[in-house]
């Protein structure tokens, strides 16, 4: 009883097979015989199920050779040359879909990652000269953990008015945890924060001064484009990087390293990583990394290539830190411009989808 039950729970998996369905294709009688030969099942019992079943295109006498070749049984075989009689005025089975083309992709040569990574840095570095004037909201949902096991609990929502004006980043805190406040700047709110998204931290990795090492790493697929994935690392007396911790007063500038994703046809990092080296034993800050992640955002009918998202996280002693922020509404700056602010939602769900943020192989 438990193998017919087996047999019958494996006829119920076959694709778009139910087991109240005795309607089959040809290609799914087959998948069903070849899997009934691995699993050992009764040949009596396969043989069984196979005469209850009614196809919808002809099984033809050399499909019937091949399984019985596999192993199928004797009683099987029976069954299946009935139901070849019962199905030879049907039309045959389509052909099978041709395999799908796998392309691998190679590395550049040496001398085009050399190419690619000059035309990369200049575009970096000539970043912020590219940038027009605009306004945008930076929501950022903070998260800590006490218990150092990435349980997380939310540690509050901050909405802030951010204003871009003649390469200046300008914040405006508007709400905190959906209670309006008036006359709080960014440095006021307390808290792990950060900023360099629009332009500083692609300086700092391509200035040459940063002394970065660059090495190809992998082809990747982000956001449904083709991106040239190099590593980088830049070592802690070249580093510009600083971590501040309000609490002792005391600032480190760490080492780090890291990758940078740039469009294979624009050029143009579209994703930044980094995660920090050689901080000292006694700062209370002990791990620091972030994924920076740029799009293209049309500001009034030309794309620009803005921040998305970046994803914060820090470790102390005592506490796990994890801050999202996101970059929503851009639109072109005026004197006048205004962003109006609503209540979000405060748990740690992305309203930014998350196929947008998801590297995908490069297939």
């Amino acid at each position: 009883m438990r193998r017919l039950l087996s047999g019958l729970l494996l006829l119920a998996a076959a694709p778009g097979i139910g087991l109240a369905q005795r309607q089959m294709t040809v290609p799914q009688l087959v998948s069903f015989i070849k899997s009934s030969i691995q699993l050992h099942q009764d040949d009596r019992e396969v043989a069984d199920v196979v005469r209850r079943l009614k196809l919808v295109n002809r099984l033809d006498d050399n499909t019937v050779e091949q399984l019985q070749g596999m192993g199928a049984g004797a009683h099987t075989v029976a069954a299946l040359k009935l139901l070849e009689t019962a199905s030879a005025n049907l039309a045959p089975p389509p052909p099978p879909a041709p395999p799908r083309e796998v392309v691998i992709l190679e590395a550049p040569s040496a001398a085009e990652q050399q190419r690619i990574l000059q035309e990369v840095r200049e575009n970096a570095l000539s970043y912020v000269q590219s940038l027009p004037n605009f306004i945008c909201t930076q929501v950022t949902r903070r998260h800590i953990d006490p218990t150092l096991t990435e349980t997380w609990r939310s540690d509050g929502v901050i909405q802030e008015h951010l204003s871009y004006v003649d390469h200046h980043e300008d914040y405006k805190v508007m709400m905190v945890d959906n209670r309006v406040v008036e006359g709080m700047n960014h440095d006021q709110v307390g808290g792990n924060r950060s900023s360099g998204e629009f332009g500083s931290m692609l300086d700092d990795i391509f200035e040459p001064s940063s002394r970065a090492d660059f090495a190809w790493q992998r082809w990747a697929t982000l956001r449904g484009r083709r991106m040239h994935v190099f590593s980088y690392r830049i070592l802690k007396p070249f580093s510009k990087y600083s971590i501040h911790d309000e609490a002792s007063g005391s600032t480190v500038v760490p080492g780090y390293h890291g990758l940078v994703y740039a469009d294979r046809d624009t050029l143009k990092i579209t994703r930044i990583t980094m995660e920090c080296d050689d901080i000292p034993a006694g700062f209370p800050v002990q791990e620091a990394m972030e994924v920076l992640d740029y799009d293209f955002i049309d500001i009034s009918g030309t794309k620009f290539l803005l921040p998305l998202k970046a994803d914060l996280r820090f470790r102390a002693a005592h506490a796990l830190v994890w801050n999202e922020i996101e970059f929503h509404l851009y639109r072109k700056f005026s004197a006048d411009s205004s962003i109006t602010f609503a209540p979000v939602d405060d748990t740690p769900a992305n309203s930014i989808p998350a196929d947008q943020l998801k590297e995908q192989p490069a297939k």
